[in-house]
This record gives structure tokens, C-alpha cells and sequence, in this order.
């Protein structure tokens, strides 16, 4: 019971980087329809501008997976998640003393710099000081804390401005420096620079006194390979196979649509008509944390790829229900040449938006759920845990390189995809792709169940 304390609590440190990033994904929700509609003629957004507000966070978080690539090998898996503090905080510190939308955007693109790094090195922290029984449930916390964050910035800023918002947002990276100081750095790691003695005393934190402490770290020794690594072995399947298995989950992740569908879950429903678009998108949010939770309490029983397998049938039913409702009650398209809207249904005859918009609720609910159960947390966990020690920074890196770049064009494209394919044309594309991510688990994704991190990587020395 002592350990489980030890190990809880440094994940519980860990994971407030990724509620800060859920905080900044969370923002732009509320803060991009507030800002819309603002007296102050130097804040307010015009379509074009709320797509960039929304999406430069993505383009900040890309260089965020680059950077955090070589930071969790050159200084380690503690000290980079103490880091994130910074830009976090520093891009609150702008967005709320911003002149103009400029400094806006500069604040967003801090934020997301942070972001990345987060969500880079916080599953790879956990998924080292975890052990085998409890890694895929501490592994689904890193996802759980991102929806719990997003829905925290929903549900304050309902009652929050934009500036205060911004205020709240900074509290969870300071917390995170506070409490991070006093956790100890992964085994892992610690052997990989030859420092034994402090990975006997990191193990002793993490599992308590009356575990093997030796008989572990030898095990993790075995595994542990000093030299650097060498470009030329990435043609090594044992190095590449991983690395295209995460960078796949990685884009498939993103093609879902999900971003898109969170950053303007608001304008959504305000688009749609809907009386009280912020309840909405708690609503969205609480959903998403729900089955979030439910996943990462089951994963360690049911698997990863069971996990996959239905989050991605979900998905891809409800994504064809949300193209059916707007190919209903947009019988014409709406590909119209005004870019400041989202869905344009002033078309629509008196009640039959009101009387479908059921449909749309229920659709929505679902594509979250189904997400939040797998294809939410099981990428990220994956990642954390198929790529040999040597090649985790750059490997971890590149996943989420592609992470963020394909979230960026998915949601600043967004717009224009629905004025190239209309909302139904763009949400059968979504269900597509989730029929796509169904179907690349099933042949490619190896089931990580109950196997220890030295077990994979021997997995994919063996084949």
C-alpha cells in the first residue's frame, strides 16, 4: 500500500502538465465566441483570426514534440516536465497583458510550445515509474487529466473573461514545478547514465522497502543500451517498426476529427441554433471525461486493441449520424462563399433544425465518448511504451511532431473543408478515416497487456 502511495503521488505530479495542456486546449472554446462579439475593436476576431487563435496552439505544441524529443534524453524526464513551466506560464503572462490580437496569438503559441513538451514526456515519465499491473491505468491518466482540464477552462469560462481565464490557466504548471521538485527521476534513465545508485534510491521511492530493488533494476539493466544512437539504425526493424506503428496511431488520432470538433464545440452548437451553447459544451466536456476515467479502469483488463476496436466502431457510426443530420436539414450543401460561418442553417424551414437537433446531440455525445474510451488515451500510452530506451526521445518526438501538425491542419482547415465537401461531405470523411484506424489496429498494433517495457522492446527485437 506504501508504494502504490509513492508511485501515485509522482504520477499525480506528472500528470498536472497534462491538465495545464488541457487547460489550453480548452480555452480557445469559450475565449474564441467571447472574443468574437467584443466591443474592444483590438481584440475582436473575425472568422479568419478565431481559426488562428484556435489553431496556433498546434503549431506552437509541433516545435513543443521536436524540442521535447531531445530534452528527455539530454536532461531527463523530471527536469523536462519542470521546464513546461515556463513557457506555460510566461504565455499566460503575455495573453493577459496583450495590446492586440498579436500578442494573443504569441501567448497561444508559448502555451502550445509547452503543450508539446507535455505531452511528450509526461506518458514517458509514467510509463517508466509505473509497474506492469497499473502502467495502462497511470498511462490513461496522462488523457484523463488532458479532458479534465478541458473541461475545467469550459466550466470557467462560463462565469470567467477571457483575461481571468488566462489567470486560472497558469495556477496547475506552478503547482506542477512545486510538486515535481520533490519526485524522483525514471530508472530508467538514471541507469542509461550510469547513475546506479540513484536509480536503487528511485526504485526505493517509487515501489517501497520490501521490494527487490536489485532484482528490478537488473532486469532494466539488461535492457538498458548506453551508446547513442546511430542514424543508420533506423533501418533496424526493431527501431523503425515501433516508430511507424506510433506515428500512424498518431495521425489516425488526429484524422478522427477530434480537435476540430473540441476547439469549436461551442460555435458549434452556437451555429446549430442551440440555446445555451456553453452548457452544451460542458455537457461535451463531462462526457468526455467520464468514459476517459472508465477507460483507463479497464485497460489493464480489457487491453489496448480492444480498446481501439471500439472506440473506433463508435466513432465511425457516429460521425456518419452527425454527416446524415446536416445532409437533412442542409438538403442543399452549404458551401457558401461566406467564410464567417461555421454551419449556415438560416436556410432551414421553422422547426426542422429543432426537431432533428436530437440527432445532433446524440451524435456529438457519442463521437466523444467513443473517443474519450479509446482512441483518446491508448495512442498516447502506446507510445510511451513499444520504443527502445535509446531511441524514446526521437521516436516519442517524431509521434508527436505528426500529432500536432496534423491537429493543426485538421483544425485550421476545418472551415475550408466544409466549404469544399459541405458539413455532411466533411463528417463522412471523419467516419471514413475512424473505419481506417479500425482496420490498421487490427493488422498492426501489437497488444502490450500485462508485459513489461523490456518485454516489448524484445518483441520487436524478435520479429
Amino acid at each position: 500500500r506504501v508504494q502504490n502511495k509513492k508511485l501515485y503521488l509522482a504520477t499525480f505530479a506528472a500528470v498536472l502538465g497534462p491538465l495545464s495542456f488541457g487547460f489550453v486546449l480548452g480555452y480557445s472554446s469559450p475565449v474564441i465566441p467571447e472574443l468574437r462579439k467584443t466591443d474592444d475593436p483590438k481584440f475582436r476576431l473575425d472568422s479568419n483570426q478565431a481559426s488562428w487563435f484556435g489553431s496556433v496552439v498546434t503549431l506552437g505544441a509541433a516545435a513543443g514534440g521536436i524540442l521535447g524529443g531531445y530534452l528527455v534524453d539530454k536532461v531527463g524526464r523530471k527536469l523536462s516536465l519542470m521546464l513546461c513551466s515556463i513557457p506555460y506560464v510566461s504565455g499566460y503572462v503575455v495573453i493577459i497583458s496583450a495590446q492586440n490580437v498579436w500578442m494573443l496569438y504569441f501567448g497561444r503559441i508559448l502555451t502550445g510550445l509547452a503543450s508539446g513538451i507535455t505531452s511528450l514526456v509526461a506518458p514517458v515519465y509514467i510509463s517508466e515509474v509505473s509497474h506492469t499491473k497499473v502502467r495502462g491505468m497511470l498511462g490513461s491518466c496522462v488523457q484523463l487529466m488532458v479532458v479534465t482540464g478541458i473541461l475545467g477552462a469550459y466550466i470557467a469560462g462560463m462565469t470567467l473573461k477571457w483575461h481571468w481565464l488566462a489567470v486560472l490557466c497558469s495556477f496547475p504548471p506552478c503547482i506542477m514545478l512545486l510538486f515535481m521538485s520533490f519526485m524522483p527521476e525514471t530508472p530508467r534513465f538514471l541507469l542509461n547514465q550510469n547513475k546506479r545508485a540513484e536509480a536503487i534510491a528511485s526504485l526505493q521511492f517509487l515501489r517501497g522497502p520490501y521490494v527487490d530493488h536489485e532484482w528490478e533494476c537488473t532486469q532494466i539493466e539488461a535492457n538498458v543500451e548506453e551508446e547513442g544512437l546511430n542514424p543508420s539504425e533506423f533501418k533496424n526493424p526493431s527501431i523503425y517498426r515501433p516508430l511507424l506503428i506510433g506515428v500512424a496511431l498518431m495521425f489516425l488520432q488526429q484524422v478522427t476529427g477530434i480537435n476540430a470538433v473540441m476547439f469549436y464545440v461551442e460555435t458549434i452548437f452556437e451555429d446549430a441554433n442551440f440555446k445555451d451553447s456553453r452548457m452544451a459544451s460542458v455537457i461535451v466536456g463531462s462526457i468526455q471525461v467520464c468514459f476517459t476515467a472508465v477507460a483507463a479502469l479497464i485497460i489493464d483488463k480489457t487491453g489496448r486493441k480492444v480498446l481501439l476496436y471500439i472506440s473506433g466502431i463508435i466513432m465511425a457510426l457516429s460521425t456518419a449520424l452527425f454527416g446524415l443530420y446536416f445532409k437533412i436539414v442542409l438538403p442543399h450543401g452549404n458551401n457558401s462563399s461566406n467564410a464567417d460561418l461555421c454551419f449556415t442553417l438560416n436556410s432551414l424551414s421553422p422547426g426542422t433544425e429543432n426537431s432533428l437537433s436530437w440527432l445532433a446531440v446524440v451524435s456529438l455525445g457519442l463521437f466523444v465518448a467513443g473517443f474519450a474510451l479509446g482512441w483518446g488515451p491508448v495512442p498516447w500510452l502506446v507510445m510511451s511504451e513499444i520504443f527502445p530506451i535509446k531511441a524514446r526521445g526521437i521516436s516519442s518526438g517524431a509521434c508527436v511532431l505528426t500529432n500536432w501538425v496534423m491537429a493543426f491542419l485538421v483544425t485550421k482547415e476545418f472551415h475550408d473543408l466544409i466549404g469544399f465537401l459541405t458539413s455532411y461531405g466533411t463528417f463522412w470523411l471523419f467516419s471514413a478515416f475512424c473505419c481506417l484506424s479500425v482496420t490498421f489496429t487490427a493488422f498492426y498494433v501489437p497488444e502490450t497487456k500485462g508485459w513489461t517495457l523490456e518485454q516489448i522492446e524484445a518483441y520487436f527485437r524478435r520479429s
